[in-house]
């Protein structure tokens, strides 16, 4: 029985694959220009987005002066990986040097720090609670929260593929990776996170309601 449905999936993607020679030898050099040109106008449109990337600062991991330049950063990065630290906090550190990592990786987006302390504000609106908490900002709106080191496999080693990971299940990043399944799940036991909220909840996937246009 195996073998019988085996076969017949073979059947079924040979036969999807001549049907795309096929569909790729009847084109004529007008359809195969146009594909061109459509490709040419692709690669231009991204080059010019990486460029206006690296003008607003990304592809580098910064420390935001105030909480005046974080709402001007949103302004221009809908992006934004954010790292909530204190400086007597060692797990902070931690942070930073995966950050610092990914953020050469990732240049769409924004990926920044700021001080809790410095930022009070900020950090009650956002409803800060633990160091570090890092903000997953998707198209200008908060999406999630890493909060302390419990979805990294709560424990001080978690790779930067792992937290590539995390951030990723936010959309705030481009990801090649499967989505379902940690880096670091062979290396640790992983407990499946589920979604939290600006609210401080488990048992929601809502977007905040917090304007970055303020």
């Amino acid at each position: 029985m195996a073998n019988i449905l085996e076969n017949q999936l073979v059947q079924v993607l040979e036969k999807q694959i001549d049907e795309q020679i096929e569909r790729l030898d009847n084109l004529d050099t007008d359809d195969l220009k146009a594909i061109r040109e459509q490709r040419i106008k692709e690669m231009k449109e991204m080059n010019q987005k990486k460029q206006d990337w690296l003008k607003n600062g990304h592809g580098t991991y910064s420390e935001l002066a105030d909480e005046k330049e974080f709402f001007e950063i949103s302004k221009k990065s809908p992006n934004i990986i954010c790292h909530f630290y204190r400086d007597t906090t060692e797990r902070c550190r931690i942070v930073d040097m995966h950050l610092k990592i990914l953020a050469g990786k990732h240049i769409e987006a924004k990926f920044c720090k700021v001080n809790a302390e410095k930022s009070p504000f900020l950090t009650q609106r956002l409803r800060i609670k633990v160091i570090p908490t890092i903000v997953l900002i998707k198209d200008s709106k908060t999406k999630d929260f890493v909060v302390g080191f419990t979805d990294l496999g709560n424990c001080d080693d978690f790779s930067t593929d792992m937290l590539e990971w995390r951030i990723a299940q936010s959309g705030a990043i481009d990801y090649k990776g499967d989505l379902m399944i940690p880096p670091d799940m062979k290396k640790k036991t992983f407990i499946n996170r589920v979604h939290k909220t600006i609210r401080g909840g488990y048992d929601s996937d809502d977007d905040s309601d917090i304007d970055f246009d303020d």
